[in-house]
């Protein structure tokens, strides 16, 4: 697909008396884990009716532009950038009076919308063009960028790209919500389950841990000589062979799989945490171990990132916008305990002893876990981690233009992430989204059928 930038548009923020100094945000605990992460890149898909070139510019573009700088009002951290002084013992976001976002529109001519949008088999980096990067300027990242592209006659798609040091996954999808509200109905205020809260004195973690976070971010950084660096990792060139995918389990499907945990587990299903989450993660982390042909004894892991606003005490609340997970990371396993019949409930009983712990356990707990596993994992552990939950759903964001046909997360294409969500007809089935070799993808596909139906 061949990209023609039309415009590009700097987005302020809807000014106000406290943007005459900057805006200072200090980094918690949780949002240091993410300082050197890769950015998480998404987009979002819209078909429509009328998607002239007249109707784009003239209405649409307009619309978009004028609700972004309203909904930066709320989340103005977006609208700055990373820093790391010298005389500060840890970076912060700094967003300066002139400070905007960067808006690109673009249009794509030679390209069918319904395939391009579609949630079939493809090439992997087929939509990496409907994602901009994140601006750099010298050490100092950004932390938003945006795109919306045209395809003329057929719809548009908005390609979001953003830093995880303040963007986690309830924070991202907070943000598209809102800015969806006020771009829909005109609105100047949001409801309350959407307005952000900034404030970082909620975060309450144990004395001296955010200081122990600190001492690991250079093990967490690709340049390991420099404790200092805010340089985010390259996106790296994605190789023809690796296809892009989303499976579906309907409510049905879901159910199936808890009974059969109940019915296959040698434990009482009382000890089982047998939610959705749980279940989900299992059959996918199993089929993939299943489909990557090699050493059975090869060490695998699986790794999740659960959100810890009610697990702090006091708990913080659900609006609050920044990194507010914790990767946690079940390891010590190897290819074998999931390639037999009993694959599958041994990934129920991992994840589900994991889960469990997450409400009886401190975070200093899990964070001497993740820094034992960062500085000691074993050499060549295959790890599938996962994001998303089954109670997000990015289908409810209507600019004004109607829902969303699709949404996908273009940088799991960069590392081996699958992502769950709440599929868009809303019966309670999930979606997962990933990017495998072709090969691979091939095996997975047949693993995951056939396992559905040898459920049945």
């Amino acid at each position: 697909m061949a990209l023609n930038v039309t415009k590009i548009s700097q987005i302020s923020p809807l000014a106000d008396s406290s943007r005459e100094n900057p805006y200072i945000l200090p980094l918690t605990f949780f949002d240091l884990r993410w300082l050197n992460f890769m950015p998480n890149e998404q987009v979002i898909f819209y078909k429509l009716h009328d998607s002239s070139h007249d109707s784009f510019y003239s209405v649409i573009l307009p619309r978009l532009e004028q609700s972004l700088s309203l909904v930066l009002g709320y989340y103005l951290p977006l609208a700055g950038h990373l820093t790391w002084n010298a005389q500060d013992p840890k970076p912060c976001i700094v967003v300066l009076p002139n400070d905007t976002v960067s808006l690109i529109a673009g249009e794509i001519s030679d390209a069918d919308f319904s395939s391009v949008s579609g949630k079939g088999l493809r090439p992997a980096n087929e939509i990496r063009p409907l994602v901009p990067e994140l601006p750099v300027s010298g050490d100092s990242p950004s932390l938003l960028a945006l795109q919306v592209t045209l395809f003329p006659n057929q719809g548009f798609s908005i390609g979001i790209v953003s830093h995880h040091v303040f963007v986690d996954a309830i924070t991202a999808l907070m943000f598209i919500k809102s800015w969806a509200h006020i771009c829909k109905h005109g609105a100047t205020t949001l409801p309350e389950d959407i307005t952000p809260v900034l404030d970082r004195t909620a975060i309450n973690v144990p004395a001296g841990l955010e200081e122990r976070m600190l001492e690991l971010v250079p093990h967490l950084s690709q340049d390991k000589d420099n404790a200092r660096t805010l340089k985010l990792p390259p996106t790296k060139e994605v190789s023809a062979e690796v296809y892009r995918l989303k499976l579906d389990l309907t409510l049905e499907n879901v159910e199936k799989l808890k009974e059969r945990a109940k019915n296959e587990s040698k434990r009482s299903h009382l000890e089982l945490h047998l939610s959705t989450y749980v279940v989900v993660n299992a059959y996918i982390w199993t089929c993939l171990v299943k489909a990557r042909v090699g050493d059975v004894e090869r060490p695998v892991a699986y790794e999740y990132a659960p959100d810890f606003r009610n697990r702090l005490g006091p708990s913080v609340r659900g609006t609050y916008s920044g990194a507010c997970v914790f990767p946690i990371c079940c390891l010590g396993y190897k290819a074998k305990h999931f390639l037999g019949e009993d694959g599958f409930i041994n990934a129920v009983e991992i994840i589900s002893d994991s889960v469990k712990r997450l409400g009886s356990q401190g975070i200093e707990v899990f964070f001497d876990m993740y820094a034992d596993k960062t500085k000691n994992i074993e050499k060549g552990t295959d790890i599938w981690a996962a994001s998303g939950s089954n109670r997000f759903s990015i289908y409810g964001s209507d600019f004004g233009w109607g829902r969303p046909v699709n949404s996908e997360v273009v940088s799991y294409d960069q590392s081996q992430i699958f992502c769950m969500s709440e599929m868009r007809d809303g019966t309670a089935g999930v979606e997962i989204g990933l990017c495998l070799k072709k090969d691979e993808m091939d095996i997975l596909v047949s693993l995951f059928k056939n396992g559905l139906e040898n459920n049945e």
